[in-house]
């Protein structure tokens, strides 16, 4: 006898048993599964007395079916024409008749004109973005319009990479702000938008107008280097790709400082850092302007970044006085349920609807207005074979400044932190 009582063969006897009721449950549960795939009017009298029976695993088949088609709209992409229902609104999130009835639902937080409606907080809204911001996120649609692959999209950067497909370079130097950042800017200046967030390192919506205090780029500017041992930090727009060198925790660019000479480093913030820089960063104007916004609108981000910031999204203040959410993606975000609306569309087309319902002309993007060229430092005597990447020039026929000994190349070059985000799933060959 053991020390439980039981003999050897009452325990062997138990366990045969144990696993024929198993076994058992899993037919029963196969039987089921079966039954529920049929339609209501094709089950027998004795497959619906069966399903009587077994409510328990009803109810846990048809949870698990929920879930994986829940997971299986998260992947997919809603066009406003491919869903069904009211094109262009989120299922359950009310009547309207497409993108136009959805945004005659935003642009009624203003007037016609682009006069901001009266009452406590009116003229306070924060317009919100996120794309592979450098590896962070998925692209968003606007980041596609300017010629930048997407990161989490059924063919982005990261999907084809976790299929085991190959990956075409992006020449970033040729990216232009879209309709979308010209209307942001256009908003900025009429006062309806106060403060841009952003997790793209791309430098569009600076290049686009913006003033710098306007904007909050989470996770750097690809166009921008700082010297860290000047107080303040002493910064260097530039017109190239700034972080050819850099990479995760290594941020040195090569270069020095004009003034000190210590080494200059990038302004990118990868995964596993925390962004301590005050420019172009700008956290603390970000806070201010989410504590102060009644409304936040999010354009073409997944938010899955995002959503890890609890300070953007005022979640200590109860419900009923947080922002008004607004949500502008093609794909499901973890702040859908959240929204006061949530359209599917992608950007431009949005934003088109949008300033044509507020009656504000949206500017084009123009190289020879661009601030950046105002804005940029020259490189000194002896720096400029300092880097290969491809310099940003006002117009196509303005040779772009370079070292006149460096070879030219007509392959498409990979910025540095976008580089590194293509080649982050693959696998390295061991050198023998």
């Amino acid at each position: 006898m053991a020390a439980g009582g039981l003999s050897r063969s009452e325990r062997k006897a138990a366990e045969r048993v144990r696993r024929l009721r198993e076994e058992q449950q899993r037919e029963r549960l196969r039987q089921v599964s079966r039954i529920l795939r049929k339609a209501a009017a094709e089950r027998s009298a004795e497959e619906g007395r069966l399903l009587a029976e077994s409510e328990d695993l009803v109810t846990e088949l048809q949870g698990r079916s929920r879930r994986r088609e829940g997971l299986k709209r998260r992947q997919e992409e809603a066009s406003p024409a491919g869903r069904p229902g009211p094109p262009g609104l989120s299922p359950g999130r009310g009547a309207g008749a497409g993108l136009t009835a959805g945004l005659g639902v935003s642009a009624g937080m203003r007037r016609p004109g682009g006069a901001a409606e009266e009452g406590a907080g009116a003229g306070r809204s924060r317009a919100e973005r996120q794309a592979p911001g450098h590896l962070h996120g998925r692209r968003d649609q606007h980041a596609q319009a300017a010629s930048i692959p997407d990161y989490r999209g059924p063919n982005g950067v990261w999907t084809l990479l976790q299929k085991g497909r190959s990956v075409s370079a992006a020449d970033l130097s040729e990216a232009e702000p879209t309709l979308t950042h010209m209307s942001i800017a256009r908003l900025h200046e009429h006062k309806l938008v106060q403060h841009v967030v952003s997790q793209n390192c791309d430098g569009l919506h600076l290049r686009s107008g913006l003033p710098r205090s306007a904007i909050s780029e989470l996770h750097g500017n690809m166009y921008i280097e700082v010297c860290t041992a000047c107080t303040p930090n002493r910064e260097y727009v530039r017109v190239f790709d700034v972080t050819e060198r850099t990479a995760l925790h290594r941020h040195h660019t090569g270069r020095a400082c004009h003034k000190c000479g210590a080494q200059l480093r990038d302004t990118i913030v990868h995964f596993g850092e925390r962004g301590t820089l005050g420019q172009p960063l700008n956290w603390e104007a970000a806070t201010q302007a989410a504590s102060k916004a009644d409304t936040i609108l999010c354009l073409g981000s997944s938010l899955k970044v995002l959503k890890k910031y609890p300070r953007l999204w005022c979640m200590t203040k109860p419900p009923s006085r947080r922002p008004k959410l607004y949500i502008v993606n093609l794909q499901w975000t973890p702040k859908d349920d959240w929204a006061a609306l949530k359209l599917h569309g992608r950007c431009d087309d949005v934003m088109r609807l949008l300033m044509d319902e507020l009656g504000l002309e949206i500017p084009p993007y123009s190289r020879w207005e661009d601030p950046i060229f105002s804005l940029a430092t020259p490189l000194r005597t002896g720096e400029e074979g300092s880097h290969s990447r491809k310099s940003l020039c006002r117009s196509q026929e303005e040779p772009p400044p370079r070292d006149c000994n460096a070879p030219l190349s007509s392959a498409p070059i990979l910025g540095g932190w976008f580089g590194r985000g293509c080649t982050k799933h693959r696998k390295r060959k061991k050198v023998t």
